[in-house]
């Protein structure tokens, strides 16, 4: 079949309606010249005698996916906005709004932002069924652009509306039409028949005329309007701390219900101006692409190979990541057997597995039937005989060396030639774990992040002789069970423990500087994390601290801080979240409390370790709290970026954001670090290393981007390659 033709093009019928299409493949995004070219169209439909009403229509199945990010990019890169489009006026009031033909959009499969709004411009929309509707551009840092701010609130009133542009909600066609969005819903194969037969009917006045615009009837009155407004701030500074976009998106909405659509326009192309240029925008951007770069590993993706499928997996271990692995496997209609050593703890797996599962069928995320049929997937067993005929193994028992060598030499035993070794180990040297295995470029790293069926990040860990075959099989499966795939290299803790084993030694080191645990955790939850690194050790538990606490000491000899403090709160009858006291208490039904009573344990430890200069509490400011918790982090970062543990620092963007949950509005830790400044926190931590020790000492990598005003982020062959063997 040949390709079709990208561009905007029309064709007028005998019935007068002239339809205008568009395509941008793969989602018809508006790019500049899709908009220049359908102002050109419409000019020409508005001249010409022969045209009755218009008819616009994306072609290839989607209505438009929106305006073309890459736009955003660019600014972003140029620091020039002035190539960001004013098509809210001219595009969609005065071109399209106000014209003097009617308009009707055919909307297939999706219209999204920007591609929504140039729909609700029209004077009547016609949807294919299950099409997908949204204004998603908080999600990137800006607001609705091309009108999206005042013409929602006419159609669907202005509690949906501020609910779907807040939440970045997508609702589908059909709920479009019950609340005013779609005015009909037409089969994809008559969509266009339908479409103009309702712009031919609006043009001999057997349908209304209705200027979005012009609208008002679903607004409300000025006092309703003004109390829902309020509600939705108070909403937007509860989930969107940090963000901007949220609270100027409610300014243009208010300015269009209290002054008139007219000024609520101008209101919002003046905001949209100001916002592309934050750093919040920049950040969200940036992340979006940054993720779409993951799934291009070179000497993997690009020499030809095609994925091999994966219809059976065996998981060792039920435990928490075993479980949670499973669960995310069965949904994706991929069976597992799950291998415990014992009855007991096999069933304790399968109930985790149920659990899991009865969960999202209670929330609404998931049908009964979808869920039986998921569950019918699972197998428990006890020994290899399963094992003969699986695509893959992942291991995923404690992190004990001698254990899992053991597994392995197992596994090569039991399973088929083919068949992919994979390990979830978190810290281990993969190296280490498959010594004894003589198929060594089949041994792999799954590390997945708890619960794993949630978590969104799979980090792939790649040994030297790991075959680019197992690489791309295990970053189809990982696609398969909706995970964002991330290949690393192998080395103690990978790429994101490794970068991030800084973090909660960071803290302690503070917290026996005399620094209040309370204080820091509230400071790093107003940054933007979703919980501060005490109570991150209360939630994992202590036996994760106490598992890996040797593995880094060994690892990373000379810059870790070695503690007594989770010992002191074990012999103290202390687990975290898991016997309801540690840092924190935690009872169920309310938020985690602060617990004084766990001050003297704390000063206890700050005796024994004896840091604090002169023994007295050092005094800090709340910036310089967070700045020696995540300057050590991004330190890290750069030994990990040096050594080539990752192809690139947009990786580690997209790990710190989807593994640690670093606030994705900041861009992820090295895009941060770059709008901090390599020189500043260079600066900082030499003068922190001098006051406090090798903890803070920075790398030879930072010291060279300092000094030489290189962004962190830059490729790593603009450093001197022989700092790799300086670290």
């Amino acid at each position: 079949m040949a390709k079709m033709p990208g561009g905007v093009t029309m064709e007028v019928g005998n019935d007068g309606v002239a339809v205008i299409s568009f395509y941008k493949p793969p989602v018809n995004s508006l790019a500049l010249p899709i908009l220049a070219g359908l102002k050109d169209k419409f000019y020409e439909a508005m001249k010409r005698d022969d045209v009755k009403a218009v008819v616009v229509f994306g072609k290839g199945g989607k209505f438009s996916g929106g305006f073309d990010i890459n736009v955003f990019d660019n600014v972003h890169k140029t620091g020039d906005n002035s190539v960001s489009p004013d098509s809210s006026i001219d595009l969609v009031v005065n071109t399209i709004g106000d014209a003097k033909k009617p308009v009707v959009a055919a909307v297939g499969g999706l219209a999204l932002g920007g591609g929504l709004e140039l729909a609700m411009a029209c004077h009547a929309r016609i949807a294919a069924p299950r099409a997908q509707l949204g204004l998603p551009e908080l999600t990137l840092g800006i607001i609705p652009g091309l009108g999206g701010t005042q013409l929602l609130p006419r159609l669907v009133g202005l509690s949906k509306a501020i609910e779907m542009m807040l939440l970045s909600k997508s609702i589908s066609s059909e709920e479009g039409k019950k609340s005013g969005l779609i005015d009909e819903i037409a089969s994809s194969s008559e969509l266009l028949n339908v479409s103009r037969r309702w712009a031919l009917d609006i043009a001999e006045r057997h349908k209304p005329w209705l200027c979005t615009l012009h609208r008002t009837d679903r607004l409300g009155s000025l006092s309703e309007a003004r109390n829902v407004l309020k509600m939705a701030r108070q909403q937007a500074k509860h989930i969107a701390r940090n963000m901007p976009q949220h609270q100027a998106c409610l300014d243009a909405i208010e300015e269009g219900v209290v002054h008139g659509a007219f000024s609520g326009i101008l209101k919002e192309a003046k905001l949209s101006k100001e916002l592309i240029l934050s750093d919040t925008s920049k950040g969200l951007v940036h992340i979006f692409f940054a993720q779409r770069a993951t799934s291009k590993v070179p000497n993997v993706t690009d020499i030809g190979l095609k994925p091999r499928p994966v219809k059976k997996v065996a998981i060792i271990g039920g435990g928490l990541m075993g479980s949670g692995i499973a669960t995310a496997l069965i949904l994706s209609n991929i069976y597992v057997v799950l291998k415990e050593i014992n009855s007991e703890y096999l069933l304790k797996g399968i109930k985790a597995i149920q659990a899991n599962i009865r969960s999202l069928v209670s929330r609404k995320k998931l049908a009964e039937d979808k869920a039986q049929k998921s569950l019918s997937l699972l197998k428990g067993v006890l020994d290899y005989s399963e094992f003969k005929d699986v695509d893959m193994v992942i291991e995923a028992v404690i992190e004990n060396i001698s254990l899992k060598q053991k597994i392995f030499s197992d596994l090569e035993k039991a399973c088929p030639p083919h068949c992919i070794l994979a390990s979830n180990t978190s810290t281990i040297d993969l190296n280490i774990i498959g010594e004894r295995t003589k198929s060594q470029d089949r041994i792999v790293g799954a590390h997945f992040f708890s619960p794993a069926h949630v978590m969104p990040l799979l980090e792939i860990v790649r040994t030297e002789k790991t075959s680019a075959q197992v690489i791309l099989d295990l970053m189809t499966v990982g696609k398969i069970i909706k995970k964002v795939p991330v290949v690393v290299g192998n080395c103690t803790g990978f790429a994101v423990n490794r970068a991030f084993f800084p973090y909660g030694q960071g803290a302690q080191f503070l917290l026996h500087l005399g620094v209040d645990p309370f204080r820091i955790d509230q400071l790093i939850s107003n940054f933007g994390l979703p919980m501060g690194p005490f109570q991150l050790l209360d939630v994992a538990g202590y036996g994760v601290a106490v598992a890996v606490k040797e593995i880094y000491a060994s690892a990373f000899a000379g810059r870790t801080f070695d503690t007594p403090l989770v010992d002191l709160l074990i012999k103290n009858g202390r687990n975290g979240k898991n016997n309801g006291k540690g840092y924190y208490i935690f009872e169920k039904g309310s938020k985690p409390k602060p617990d004084p009573s766990v001050l003297p344990i704390i000063e206890e430890s700050r005796k024994l370790a004896n840091v604090m200069p002169g023994g007295k509490p050092i005094s800090v400011t709340d910036r310089e709290i967070v700045e020696m918790i995540l300057f050590p982090v991004v330190n890290e970062s750069c030994r990990v970026l040096d050594e080539g543990i990752v192809i690139r620092a947009s990786d580690l963007d997209v790990a710190s954001v989807l593994g640690m949950s670093f606030p994705s509005y900041r861009g992820g830790i090295m895009f941060w670090a770059d709008t901090v400044g390599a020189d500043y926190i260079y600066r900082n931590l030499k003068k922190w290393s001098e006051a406090y020790g090798n903890f803070y000492k920075p790398s030879r990598f930072l010291e060279e981007r300092a000094i030489r005003r290189i962004p962190l982020s830059a490729p790593t062959s603009t450093t001197s390659s022989a700092s790799k063997s300086r670290l």
